[in-house]
C-alpha cells in the first residue's frame, strides 16, 4: 500500500486471503465480523479495546454553551456521545518509526 492511499475493507479481506489462503468471499465474510462486532459493541455503549493497535472510547459530553466564529453569537451545544479512538503505543512507535 503506498502512502496517501486508503486501507479498505477489500484491501483487508485481501490480505487476509493472501496470508491464509482463505477464499476471499471467507475472508471478506471475517472481515465484515469482526467490524460488525465491534460496531454491536460500541452501540451496546461498551468501550473496545484491541490489544497492540488501540481503544476506541465512548464519551458523553454535557451540554455547554459555544460560539459561532463568524458572529460572536453564542449558541448552546447540546449534550451528545462521541467516539474516540487511543492509539496504543505499540501503534504509536510502529507510526512513528521508532
Amino acid at each position: 500500500m503506498r502512502s496517501g492511499e486508503t486501507l479498505t475493507r477489500a484491501a483487508i479481506a485481501e490480505s487476509i486471503h493472501n496470508r491464509l489462503g482463505i477464499s476471499r468471499a471467507e475472508s471478506l465474510d471475517m472481515v465484515e465480523s469482526i467490524i460488525d462486532h465491534i460496531c454491536d459493541a460500541l452501540a451496546k455503549g461498551e468501550n473496545v479495546k484491541i490489544s497492540g493497535f488501540g481503544t476506541f472510547l465512548l464519551r458523553d459530553k454535557g451540554e455547554r454553551i459555544g460560539r459561532n466564529p463568524k458572529t460572536g453569537v453564542e449558541v448552546p451545544i447540546t449534550p451528545r456521545r462521541v467516539l474516540t479512538f487511543r492509539a496504543s503505543q505499540m501503534l504509536k512507535d510502529g507510526v512513528s518509526g521508532s
